[in-house]
């Protein structure tokens, strides 16, 4: 087949988007779809539309039309199923089929129509290549995030620079009987460059886990010495604090900007609760908050949080597994800070363990022990300290927790028999709210046979979400079988599955808490989840 273009249009002829894929001039491609509306037959249902010169090969899509402009000459069979590509592709990077959403995401559509279709002639690829093509690293984006971040450390040096000057003049200005600028003398305090996520700071200069779940910056120092001259005499309100916003150091970066300056925004953005991952992980993740909300906490709390990203082969094979997880300890009273916490760890398939620096190595490595380097200082009051994380990585398909085959087959009659059944693989492991996600072809509705569990479907996603409240060693097995007219195999990738469990993956659990001096037991309470960030079949 020759492809002379796609278009997305609406049903008036109006063109949202347009792909060239042969070399023809702009007048004559406007003319080409300028025409199209004209050849429809009102009250009729038209799948291609000829004239002399070219063919109008189209789908409805609510309100919008996906047109092909072809040569005569090309294979209509090969035409329908290139069609039937370029529609799939459209809702995967367009939430609702309307002009303003088809607008907003016209490059990425572009980039996709140019994965399916090189100089007029389509691509052997599917859906699921086709989004990993464009999401591919790009070397110019690679360049661009390097300079931005040079910019940002450059900006963040000179808004030090600047604000330890503003503190040597009020400090300064103070000693001349002029307005207080006293930072209240602090040990063992916040620094400018103080650790990330669950980095715990010492006056040894213990490093921190980086990126460890997200838990705050905390300092074992929970007791400062005050100077004599702060207890007499109250710290201005305008004293600077850094971390904080100031309004010297903003007006210290608007004057960059007037001189010519770059300067990035360097608030760091929410992130998603999902991520990337789609709305099966995102689902996970609320319940998985709802989980641990309804868990009773005592003045010891210790959680548990296992992580999986899962890519499996349609026909077999491990692309990716990846478990990932940390424990933090929250300690509420101050008698209690002096603690040492004893694990189980009963793992069989080699995790790769890393403790906090300021925690015992060889005391973990020897007893299984969670304490202080320092046993005679506590651990910090009220905040999530990250002790210790863990991480496995794995090509083995008999470290997959949950396998679920999908076989889609020509019925014979233009349409597929699709046959779905999962299998409990970690039968330690108890999911709930189990969901599977099946994607299928636009404007089809699926007829459903037999089925474990419930079942719902979502035309205007075009998917067709599978539910099962629990799979456990007692629920092992399920399955599903439905048919679909006007369809292929490919159309039912990739599936999405989402799931919790109160029972981790990683096979860590703690044992007791107890005291520093004389392992007196403390009362304590633990939770333990394991959510998936991403799990699919492709």
């Amino acid at each position: 087949m020759v492809l002379i273009a796609a278009t997305v249009c609406t049903k008036n002829g109006k063109v949202i988007l347009s792909r060239q894929f042969v070399d023809m001039t702009k007048a004559r491609i406007e003319g080409l779809l300028a025409a199209f509306p004209k050849l429809m037959t009102a009250g009729k249902q038209h799948t291609y539309v000829e004239t002399d010169s070219v063919r109008y090969v189209y789908q409805p899509m609510e309100k919008l039309y996906m047109l092909l402009i072809t040569t005569k000459a090309s294979n209509i069979l090969e035409d329908l199923e290139t069609l039937r590509l370029f529609s799939k592709v459209i809702p995967e990077y367009s939430h609702s089929l309307d002009e303003k959403e088809i607008v907003e995401n016209a490059f990425n559509l572009i980039f996709a129509f140019d994965e399916i279709v090189a100089l007029g002639y389509r691509e052997s690829v599917n859906l699921a290549q086709i989004k990993t093509f464009v999401e591919m690293d790009s070397h110019e984006e690679k360049v661009y995030q390097a300079v931005r971040q040079t910019q940002e450390r450059e900006a963040r040096q000179k808004m030090r620079e600047k604000a330890k000057e503003l503190q040597r003049q009020r400090m300064e200005a103070s000693k001349r009987g002029g307005p207080s600028a006293s930072m209240g003398g602090r040990s063992g305090g916040f620094s400018s460059d103080s650790f990330g996520s669950s980095g715990i700071s010492s006056s040894s200069g213990g490093g921190g886990i980086g990126g460890g779940g997200g838990a705050p910056s905390i300092e074992l120092d929970m007791k400062p010495v005050a100077s004599k001259a702060s207890a007499q005499k109250p710290a201005s309100r305008n004293a600077l604090k850094l971390g904080g916003k100031s309004k010297d150091v903003d007006s210290f970066v608007d004057q960059l900007k007037s001189e010519g300056e770059k300067i990035a925004n360097l608030t760091p953005a929410a992130s998603g609760a999902g991520g990337g991952a789609g709305s099966a992980s995102s689902s996970a993740v609320a319940k998985a908050a709802a989980i641990s909300a309804d868990i009773h906490r005592e003045s010891v709390h210790l959680k548990i949080e296992d992580k999986l990203v899962v890519r499996l082969g349609r026909d077999g094979g491990v692309q990716q597994f990846e478990n990932s997880g940390l424990l933090t300890l929250r300690i509420t009273d101050e008698s209690l800070g002096r603690i040492l916490l004893k694990l189980s760890n009963n793992d069989t398939q080699g995790l790769q363990l890393q403790t906090h620096p300021n925690v015992d190595k060889e005391l973990f490595k020897t007893r299984s022990i969670i304490g202080l380097k320092n046993l005679a200082k506590p651990f910090p009051l009220n905040t999530d300290v990250g002790v210790l994380k863990w991480r496995f990585v794995s090509q083995d398909e008999a470290a997959i927790p949950l396998t679920i085959n999908c076989w889609p087959s020509d019925n014979g009659e233009g349409g597929c028999d699709v046959n779905i059944e999962y299998e409990l693989e970690a039968s330690h492991l108890e999911l709930q709210d189990v969901t599977i996600l099946i994607p299928l072809p636009m404007n089809v509705q699926p007829t459903v046979g037999e089925y474990d569990g419930t079942f719902n479907f979502d035309a205007r996603k075009h998917v067709l979400q599978w539910q099962i409240p629990i799979i456990d060693a007692a629920n092992k097995l399920g399955s599903m079988e439905f048919s679909c007219n006007a369809s292929i195999p490919g159309d039912f990738f990739p599936l999405q599955v989402s799931f919790v469990s109160k029972t981790t993956y990683a096979g860590i659990n703690a044992l007791d808490v107890v005291q520093v001096d004389g392992e007196a037991s403390v009362k304590y309470s633990s939770e333990s989840i394991l959510i998936v960030e991403k799990y699919e079949i492709v």
